[in-house]
């Protein structure tokens, strides 16, 4: 392309939407109540370039993921989330893309009817059953409402951020917490600085913290320059590693970010949290692992 022709092209493409904006417009034009929607056309007919593949990709596993998102947002929140959460969750431009997802598992006769919406979009009732018995949810959202407390810690393998091979063995016996969490989610940017001021205050302890990020897992667009300024910025002293897709599963499949399990010296879960929380609510589940 002749650099004059770029320059003048550059302010016309600046206009066009992202990837993820075409896709959520040709989507709501699309939706029909009663029709599913084939992804596989989409990719070979409809939205062909790398980036709207793998934005495609990326809606594509949220749709299957947010039943239990939800499911497992309200029974650890006791509130059902705003399409502003929802966005925030799964890393979406805005509400505007979550209102997309919910209109087509609306109308898609996969899946049943088990939630109810106002005329602004927005989630007024859940209905837990009729996920929990459809095949495709079920058996996954039981491990994530199966109670934390008083269990032990999964086991898992993983590496640092610097390559450096981490396994549970590695704090078997210190009192600990694995976070999880993915780079620029709403709720770990307020939770953070938290655990930086903890970590330093309960520093004449053996508390550690294992920070296992899952911005692979979710394969979101996040490189290992970006997770190493954010952690240069906070001052982050702890653990920083990376959530495999074994290490998801065996945590009960994490649907909400951040997860927090608090575990004792014995190996014991004594707290477990979702979503943001206070820094006296972290602080008193540091104070149970060192019991």
């Amino acid at each position: 392309m002749q650099a004059w022709f770029a320059v003048a092209l550059a302010p016309f493409l600046a206009q066009q939407p992202d990837p993820e904006t075409r896709i959520v417009e040709y989507l709501r034009e699309s939706i029909e109540q009663g029709r599913r929607i084939e992804v596989s056309d989409l990719v070979n007919d409809v939205f062909t370039s790398p980036e709207e593949r793998a934005t495609l990709d990326r809606l594509y596993d949220s749709f299957f993921r947010v039943p239990m998102f939800l499911v497992q947002y309200e029974s650890g929140t006791g509130e059902l989330p705003s399409l502003q959460q929802i966005a925030e969750q799964f890393a979406f431009n805005g509400p505007e893309t979550a209102d997309a997802i919910l209109s087509l598992m609306a109308a898609d006769p996969r899946l049943p009817a088990f939630f109810e919406r106002d005329g602004s979009g927005e989630i007024v009732s859940l209905r837990v059953e009729p996920v929990l018995e459809h095949p495709q949810f079920g058996q996954a959202i039981e491990r994530t409402l199966t109670g934390w407390v008083g269990r032990p810690m999964p086991t898992f393998a993983t590496e640092t951020f610097d390559g450096t091979p981490l396994t549970s063995a590695d704090v078997q016996g210190a009192p600990h917490m694995v976070y999880v969490w993915f780079s620029n989610c709403p709720p770990c940017v307020r939770t953070g600085p938290l655990l930086v001021e903890l970590y330093e205050e309960y520093g004449e302890t053996d508390f550690e913290i294992v920070a296992a990020n899952a911005d692979r897992y979710l394969e979101l667009p996040y490189d290992d320059r970006t997770r190493a300024d954010y952690a240069r910025e906070l001052g982050i002293e702890f653990v920083l590693a990376h959530l495999t897709a074994d290490m998801h599963d065996a945590f009960g499949g994490v649907s909400i970010f951040p997860t927090m399990f608090f575990v004792d010296r014995e190996g014991t879960v004594v707290s477990h949290f979702v979503n943001f929380q206070e820094k006296e609510v972290l602080a008193q589940a540091i104070d149970a692992t060192l019991d």
